[in-house]
């Protein structure tokens, strides 16, 4: 099963996205999706896309992704394996991960997402299987929590959904023990939807006694 039908099956929601192997193809599946739009590159070399300027947000014409796609190939060229172009998502950036222990087995996080989330470390942890109850204070915990709620009038994050995507990796982390890492980083987050527009997933052995 592809991780996206994986992910899919246990509720998480993805990005509307189309590969691209050439200029044109990033093109074509821009003016299908709609502007704005996201470009990234696909790369089994770079884990960090964002520190290489290997994603492009909010392009919103056919300039601006031509200037985008052009200066990517130029400077990453031999590490690319092609191209992803997604719907650009409003909202919050968040994360949800696990990382498997082993001692005390998949171990759950939640906090601020994005490029800030090595700066910042506002992240809150539980050991799996995680509750309602668990999702609920793991997202209060967060010193970002008022931001979430809509500070001084910002977007204001479904909670209900967040919870529903921190319970989803709790579950798929007990069923397939194969799974060592997975990040979903960021998750964009709105009123309306929780879409994980970034997903990492590291499959090994199970280490535990």
């Amino acid at each position: 099963m592809a991780d996206s039908e994986f992910l899919k099956h246990y509720g998480i929601q993805l990005p509307i996205a189309k590969e691209a192997k050439t200029k044109q193809e990033a093109l074509d599946a821009a003016k299908s999706i709609g502007y704005p739009v996201v470009l990234k590159i696909v790369s089994k070399t770079i884990l960090h896309k964002s520190d290489v300027k290997g994603v492009k947000l909010d392009i919103k014409n056919e300039y601006q992704l031509r200037e985008a796609y052009e200066g990517m190939e130029k400077r990453l060229k031999k590490d690319i394996d092609g191209f992803i172009v997604q719907k650009m998502y409003e909202g919050h950036y968040v994360l949800v991960g696990m990382k498997r222990d082993s001692q005390f087995g998949p171990v759950i996080a939640f906090g601020l997402g994005g490029i800030f989330v090595e700066i910042m470390k506002d992240v809150s942890f539980r050991i799996a299987p995680v509750t309602e109850k668990d999702a609920n204070e793991m997202m209060k915990e967060i010193k970002a929590y008022p931001v979430l709620e809509g500070a001084r009038g910002g977007i204001k994050a479904n909670a209900a959904l967040l919870v529903k995507a921190i319970l989803a990796v709790s579950k798929l982390s007990m069923e397939n023990l194969d799974i060592k890492e997975i990040d979903l980083n960021p998750i964009v987050v709105n009123e309306k939807e929780a879409v994980a527009v970034d997903v990492r997933i590291i499959r090994g052995k199970d280490e535990r006694p």
